[in-house]
């Protein structure tokens, strides 16, 4: 009861928001303020192009997530994982993976969130997929782990497929360790594809509190 007066307390500090759910919140960006935020469900994003602008930190409504048991692999992706052409691991380089995430002509991941998500990285709480093809990096994902859920941040790709391959390895993880959610924030048609769907804040938050009493681990 006590975590739905604080969320509700914190739903109407969000009245000013705008339409992405975007709004602005003071403090050094820690591994701390990271496990509070997206504990309340907030994630923060940069501004590559503004050096100098403050974080913006969002809650969307609605939110875009994974239902694992109901995840679709369309077949040609299926048949492609079977077939083996692609090497995966987890959390074997999560600096280049970032990097190559942040890769773009326009990216949310600044030095400050680079900095900040690899300090949780090392606190074990952040981890990273990779995908490799002959023996070199082409692709993969990272996010955010806490309890039961896994709050997918970025991914990345310098082959055909090499992230997709990362995140139905990255779900078949999550089934297999006991996840129970798998947020992805902002519906694309790519997500779409493979089954993500919207629900709303308040449900959202319904599932996150259960999946932050699991006791599980993603490595």
């Amino acid at each position: 009861m006590i975590l739905w007066l604080i969320f509700a307390v914190f739903l109407k500090a969000l009245k000013k928001a705008n339409r992405n759910g975007a709004f602005d919140l003071s403090g050094e960006l820690s591994p701390q303020l990271l496990i509070s935020a997206y504990s309340m469900g907030v994630f923060p994003m940069g501004d590559s192009e503004n050096p100098g602008a403050e974080l913006r930190w969002y809650a969307p409504d609605p939110r875009c997530i994974f239902d694992l048991d109901n995840f679709h692999i369309p077949k040609r992706l299926a048949r492609t994982y079977r077939q083996g052409i692609f090497e995966l691991k987890v959390n074997s380089e999560w600096r280049r993976v970032m990097e190559l995430c942040a890769a773009r002509e326009s990216t949310w991941i600044t030095d400050e969130i680079y900095d900040a998500y690899t300090a949780l990285h090392e606190m074990g709480k952040a981890h990273s997929v990779e995908a490799y093809y002959e023996g070199e990096l082409a692709g993969g994902l990272y996010g955010v782990s806490l309890g039961g859920a896994f709050m997918g941040e970025s991914m990345f790709h310098t082959v055909t497929d090499a992230s997709k391959i990362a995140l139905i390895y990255l779900v078949q993880r999550l089934k297999e360790r006991g996840f129970v959610l798998l947020d992805c924030q902002f519906m694309t048609s790519h997500l779409s594809t493979f089954g993500a769907r919207e629900i709303s804040q308040l449900e959202y938050m319904r599932r996150l509190q259960a999946a932050l009493k699991l006791n599980v681990s993603f490595a």
